[in-house]
């Protein structure tokens, strides 16, 4: 039995990861403070003696260690960010505090009560537009084109200072696209809403050739926990995907052939970006991660059609 912090733990990724753990029967504390997290994805835990709650903004560094001052706490799982990246983009204070300054106070709270291990959910947004370049985890000159992803590398360059003074063993991974159930936001979830008030016609922005790699939630989850368990010395870092990439398109179609609706005329805004600061096709280098014996058990598609199934179930 382990003891855990996740911060960002009722959201969609730490629900389901903070799921896992209990099952594992670890003692779990969870820090959200429903900023993109919400109460109904942690229901299910309220009643496991286990399951510990705190209601907070991560950054309240003083509040949460009041709190958590007698847990003897074996690892951070550093989860809490801005993941809607349109969302950071009209205000860059979103991801200034969301993303980076929830960085800062995690680690803070692990090197003021000595916590040794630590694992950051990092994105390929880190990246930035390399033109179809292969993306390894070694790939120098990064530039980052949004301010989700400048928040995420600028927190890899803190962690990295923290892991080498504090002598912490930190696992970094480098999210794709993520989706499953419980999913909120996003592409898929937009096109579902659309197409349920209205199935004769959908707007697409860019141009629909926009293409990306989705990894259904449960595949990264089970990744998480392997690499987790013992993490190595300093500080590792690897890129998490899949098998193949959808494009924007090729979602609308998987919506529509799940929804029943056939003949929906596709108005694209155009443009190959959705937005300013998207970047409209990557592929990772998985090398390094397969070579640690993981392969995610979903391809691209796959992923997004279990996700169009979850979401039109809870869509009315």
């Amino acid at each position: 039995m382990r003891n855990i912090l996740i911060t960002g733990g009722a959201g969609f990724i730490g629900c389901h990861l903070t799921r896992k753990l209990l099952d594992e029967g670890n003692k779990v504390i969870c820090i959200d403070d429903f900023t993109l997290g919400n109460e109904e994805n942690i229901k299910d835990f309220k009643e496991n003696s286990n399951f510990i709650f705190i209601k907070e903004d991560v950054t309240e560094v003083e509040n949460i260690l009041n709190q958590i001052k007698n847990e003897n706490i074996d690892i951070i799982y550093h989860l809490a960010a801005n993941s809607d990246i349109q969302k950071g983009g009209k205000n860059p204070e979103v991801d200034f505090h969301h993303t980076l300054k929830t960085t800062y106070a995690s680690l803070e709270i692990a090197r003021r009560m000595g916590i040794k291990n630590f694992f950051f959910a990092s994105t390929s947004a880190i990246y930035g537009n390399r033109n179809g370049e292969i993306l390894k985890e070694d790939l120098g000159s990064l530039r980052p084109i949004s301010y989700y992803g400048a928040s995420k590398l600028a927190s890899e360059s803190l962690i990295s200072a923290y892991s080498y003074m504090n002598e912490m063993n930190v696992m970094v991974f480098r999210f794709p696209n993520v989706i499953g159930p419980n999913l909120t936001h996003g592409v898929i979830f937009d096109f579902v809403k659309k197409l349920k008030a209205n199935p004769n016609e959908l707007e697409i922005l860019g141009d629909g050739t926009q293409s990306k790699p989705y990894i259904y939630v449960e595949d990264l989850v089970e990744v998480i926990l392997k690499m987790t368990k013992d993490i190595p010395k300093g500080m590792e870092i690897y890129n998490i995907g899949v098998e193949g990439s959808t494009s924007v398109t090729k979602i609308a179609d998987i919506v529509c052939e799940e929804l029943g609706f056939e003949n929906v005329k596709y108005n694209y805004t155009g443009g190959n970006v959705g937005w300013k600061g998207d970047v409209p096709k990557f592929q990772y280098d998985l090398t390094k991660i397969h070579n640690q014996g993981w392969k995610a058990s979903h391809t691209s598609d796959e992923s997004v059609k279990e996700t169009v199934k979850h979401i039109n179930k809870n869509i009315q």
